[in-house]
């Protein structure tokens, strides 16, 4: 007896055009990318209306955070068990009702639960969905469609952070809340309708070809969330993951306070200040990564690819240690760090996906992507607590630089080698 995915694309409709899916997932994480990345230009705002203090409001993106990653696995699921098209209309949904809920809120409690909670939800459920739902499209491209639809999670902010940002003080706040929650909302719902799984019987052109080419690469059975965490490479994945975005968030998350102690941040390059022009360059590059070093991995390896990535992270953090007080050095040296941070986002799925199958590739990326959660909750604080208890940022960057080298060298050592035995394994059995 055959069983339907939820959703299956048929052979003769237009959307089973998988260049078409992946336009789809672009512009749906586009809707989505606005609570994290605007959430800054709004706490001023809600400072003065809620009487709440920085620390209270801010307490409400980490729910935005934690929320969108501690509960990847169960977001996963849901789009697994029913579909990519009816949960990311719903997590688009939330996504949107979010803002617009927010902007009648009148206490900190009810912004908890709006912006933080049903916000963090709905936003999760877009992301580990759209990436599952590239990887199982794209199995010859596995990293570079990964790229592309995680790329498109900073790009839309990149369009709506100077609108929203010029409407606040002429509007207000709640209104711009409402406006922007509301096109947000009817954005990413008219997208999701287009999307639809591959079908049972469907492959990419050259298929032979395609198997031949990765036989060493990746496994041709699907393997569910419970057998993939029995097997320790997925845990050496989940503790590289873990590294990476620790020491990523400690540098991106505390780029204002480098340049205010290293005394750049005011200083002209090009006629414009040195930290807005370090945040769009490293916004633009945070981007273009993703696809780049999925397009690389998917021809030379993820592993070589990753080696590559992190070690040029590294470097950018030794060198940005040196000479950050120069301001045009530091802007370059910047966009080089999130250069070589933001591609685990399409590195780590892809490479999970070629060692555990397409079937489960949601549900299973959902488990990795707790990593990102862990980075979260030790990449921020623990640099401002080490910042605060050395009085420079010295420690910190010696930290990032050895977990760089550490994760860097563990994938060309160890990963390399268990996930060849693993794939074969697989083939054998």
């Amino acid at each position: 007896m055959s069983t339907v995915l939820p959703n299956a694309a048929q052979p003769s409709a237009s959307y089973s055009n998988r260049w078409w899916q992946m336009l789809l997932g672009f512009v749906a994480m586009m809707s989505i990318s606005s609570p994290q990345y605007t959430w800054t230009l709004f706490i001023h705002s809600l400072e003065g209306k809620l009487g709440a203090t920085l620390a209270q409001l801010q307490v409400t993106f980490s729910l935005l955070i934690v929320l969108q990653t501690f509960c990847s696995p169960i977001q996963a699921w849901l789009v697994d068990r029913f579909g990519p098209r009816l949960l990311i209309s719903i997590g688009c949904a939330l996504s949107g009702l979010s803002w617009v809920l927010s902007s009648y809120v009148t206490n900190i409690w009810a912004l908890y639960f709006t912006y933080g909670i049903i916000g963090g939800f709905g936003t999760g459920i877009v992301y580990v969905g759209i990436i599952g739902h590239m990887v199982r499209w794209f199995p010859d491209r596995r990293g570079f469609a990964a790229g592309v639809a995680a790329a498109g999670y900073g790009a839309g902010a990149i369009l709506t952070s100077f609108p929203i940002a010029g409407m606040i003080p002429s509007s207000g706040y709640a209104h711009t809340l409402f406006v922007w929650g509301w096109i947000q909302l009817v954005v990413g719902v008219i997208v999701s309708q287009g999307f639809r799984l591959p079908s049972a019987s469907w492959q990419p052109a050259a298929q032979t070809t395609l198997a031949a080419q990765h036989a060493d690469r990746q496994s041709q059975r699907s393997y569910r969330a419970a057998e993939m965490l029995r097997t320790p490479v997925f845990w050496l994945m989940f503790i590289m993951m873990s590294m990476m975005a620790t020491s990523g968030l400690m540098v991106v998350s505390q780029v204002g306070p480098f340049a205010a102690d290293f005394g750049v941040k005011d200083t002209l390059v090009l006629g414009l200040a040195a930290l807005p022009l370090s945040l769009t360059l490293s916004r633009a590059t945070n981007g273009i990564t993703r696809p780049f070093f999925g397009w690389v991995s998917d021809h030379i390896g993820r592993e070589n690819t990753m080696f590559i990535a992190f070690m040029l992270e590294a470097i950018s953090i030794l060198l940005l240690l040196v000479f950050a007080r120069n301001a045009a050095v530091f802007v370059v040296l910047t966009g080089l760090v999130f250069f070589g941070w933001g591609e685990i986002f399409s590195l780590f799925p892809s490479t999970l996906t070629d060692l555990f199958g397409t079937k489960y590739a949601t549900t299973n990326y959902g488990f990795l992507y707790i990593a990102q959660g862990v980075g979260s909750v030790l990449g921020g604080p623990v640099a401002a607590y080490i910042r605060e208890a050395t009085g420079n940022w010295t420690t910190v960057f010696v930290i990032v630089i050895v977990l760089d080298v550490i994760t860097a060298l563990l994938a060309v050592g160890a990963l390399k080698g268990m996930r060849r035995r693993w794939v074969m394994r697989s083939a054998a059995a």
